[in-house]
């Protein structure tokens, strides 16, 4: 279900079945990496630990399944005054779609 500014909503789903949070973007991606960001921090990307996030489309049957981490790092210098020294980056990996049998 797309919204009037071309944003659709993703719902997280836990593995079982319940939907705790609401993701927006423009495609499913955009909507995992704001739920990936969402993770407990590892100290770099390679020690992070990997989780199945999986994200049903609102209105659809559709439930995109991706593998998300995130890290601690450190801010570019030239970061703005109210960014912190330290900032969370996430980044994911999609593993397929699957459809709700509902």
């Amino acid at each position: 279900m797309v919204r009037e500014d071309g944003k659709r909503n993703f719902a997280l789903r836990e593995s079982s079945g319940e939907e705790t949070s609401v993701f927006s973007g423009n495609t499913p991606r955009q909507a995992a990496l704001k739920a990936a960001r969402r993770l407990e921090p590892g100290s770099s990307e390679e020690d992070a630990e990997r989780v199945e996030l999986q994200l049903r489309e609102k209105g659809t049957d559709k439930v995109h399944i991706y593998e998300g981490w995130a890290w601690e790092q450190t801010a570019p210098d030239d970061k703005p005054d109210w960014m912190p020294g330290e900032i969370t980056e996430a980044n994911v990996s999609k593993q397929g779609i699957d459809h709700l049998e509902e």
